[in-house]
């Protein structure tokens, strides 16, 4: 049993014991973060004298000899040791000597893993935004081209008003956005650094924390010991970001699934991210959609535990804290892969705009416009809402459309319609004439659409 401690006992730790509190199966992950760390705070020790600089310099090599190593198979990370740390210094004090021994000078494991996980966390948080300005681009180009598309907008899951799938695509390029910068602001609050802070209260020995901070690219250092090693709030925050960023896969999921059912025929999902029946060969699943949906759950559950297992813990370090890395990483890993399959999955859908159209005329979308068409002839709109409500009834008992009912059924009803409603009421006047930013009307569209050119500009 590789470990870092043992002077204060007088016999081994029971293996049930050892296996239970070890965390090298899954921290292993944090290698990289712990090496540059380590590298980071022997270069201090040495510039504040604490260590000598040939002390440094042999540490400095054998830490990188180490991540070399590993990285091209040469070196392996196994059970025998209780965690990454503890590989790391046992096998740099195996290729040393007694100067290994000194890198743990005026730290302790727990701002060191403090350190990893925010670096490994603040690492990650620059992929995944990656991952979703892709995303952005991609909704941004189906905006551009869809200004024109008509659909039918929903509420209630039935027909509302006529939109454009620009429009609608629109609205979860705006949840994407607020995403992407939900993600900054949690890099900016976690980019301080929390070496130094030795167990809970700092250490005797004159470490440059601000020297430590700036070779690891940080801010600065944390202003207080104690918090420094109890601290997982960017873990929350992160995963709480990435729930939300699932939450809004999930619901685009819901209507991928909807529009590409036999009974929308909106889309057609390229073959390439779909699957088949084992049994009934006419099938075309949309498998990735339904899965997005499906691990939505999976990092909302990480987001729980990691609440639960901190609401109670006092200050400062207790063992408690290692469990926030491994449904941590599970989310990461989940969220990362949802995003960029989805991204795939839209980029190579077909819609089918004639549908969509045929979808819009029908249901009667166009109603408000009816109403509003006989406010603006000088009907007061709650006397219009219940004309056009009536009018409605009569069509639904006809079978057919506002649009279909000749002029002298609408004079029926009200004698105020004339020819005009039919233009008024098209699917091309309903959508143009909404202009007020946010709508989806042309005008309005253009202007969004060069506010999102800037923000995507900016990225």
């Amino acid at each position: 049993m590789a470990q870092l401690w043992g002077g204060r006992f007088t016999k081994e730790t029971d293996q049930m014991v050892y296996d239970f509190n070890a965390s090298i199966s899954f921290d292993k992950r944090l290698l990289s973060q712990d090496i540059e760390g380590s590298i980071a705070h022997a270069t201090m020790l040495g510039e504040t004298g604490i260590i000598t600089s040939d002390e440094r310099d042999s540490i400095l090599e054998g830490l990188r000899g180490i991540l070399m190593d590993v990285s091209e198979g040469r070196l392996e990370i196994t059970n025998e040791y209780e965690d990454v740390h503890s590989f790391v210094e046992a096998n740099l004090i195996d290729r040393i000597g007694d100067a290994g021994k000194k890198l743990h000078t005026g730290r302790s494991r727990n701002d060191q893993v403090a350190l990893d996980m925010r670096m490994y966390v603040r690492s990650e948080i620059g992929e995944i935004k990656a991952d979703v300005k892709a995303l952005l681009f991609e909704l941004h180009d189906l905006m551009k081209k869809n200004l024109d598309t008509y659909m039918p907008g929903f509420t209630h899951m039935q027909k509302a008003q006529p939109v454009t799938f620009a429009h609608h695509i629109g609205a979860y390029m705006e949840m994407f956005k607020r995403d992407y910068t939900r993600l900054t602001d949690t890099y900016e609050r976690l980019n301080y650094c929390p070496l130094g802070a030795g167990a809970l209260a700092g250490t005797t020995y004159p470490l440059d924390r601000e020297l430590t901070a700036s070779l690891l690219h940080f801010k600065g250092p944390t202003l207080n010991s104690m918090d420094s090693v109890s601290d997982r709030d960017y873990v929350i925050e992160l995963l709480s970001d990435l729930s939300i960023i699932m939450m809004h896969l999930s619901r685009f999921s819901e209507e991928i699934i909807t529009w590409n059912s036999n009974e929308y025929s909106f889309i057609e999902l390229d073959d390439s991210y779909s699957t088949g029946s084992s049994i009934m060969p006419q099938k075309k699943n949309p498998d990735i959609a339904e899965l997005v949906r499906g691990k939505t759950g999976r990092v909302y559950g990480a987001l729980m535990s990691m609440l639960t297992t901190m609401k109670g813990i006092p200050l400062a370090y207790n063992k408690d804290m290692q469990e926030d890395k491994e449904f941590t990483f599970d989310a990461i890993d989940t969220a990362k892969d949802c995003i960029v399959l989805f991204t795939g999955m839209i980029s190579t859908m077909r819609l089918r705009t004639d549908k969509m159209e045929q979808s819009t005329m029908r249901g009667f979308a166009n109603a408000t416009d009816a109403a509003d068409y006989l406010v603006k002839h000088g009907v007061p709109f709650r006397d219009a809402h219940g004309i056009i409500g009536r009018l409605v009834l009569y069509a639904i008992d006809k079978g057919v459309a506002i649009d279909d009912l000749s002029l002298e059924e609408l004079k029926e009803i009200s004698p105020v319609f004339e020819e005009d409603i039919y233009q008024a009421i098209s699917l091309k006047e309903c959508v143009e004439k909404r202009n007020t930013i946010g709508a989806p009307g042309p005008d309005a569209m253009k202007k969004v659409i060069a506010e999102n050119e800037s923000f995507l500009a900016a990225l």
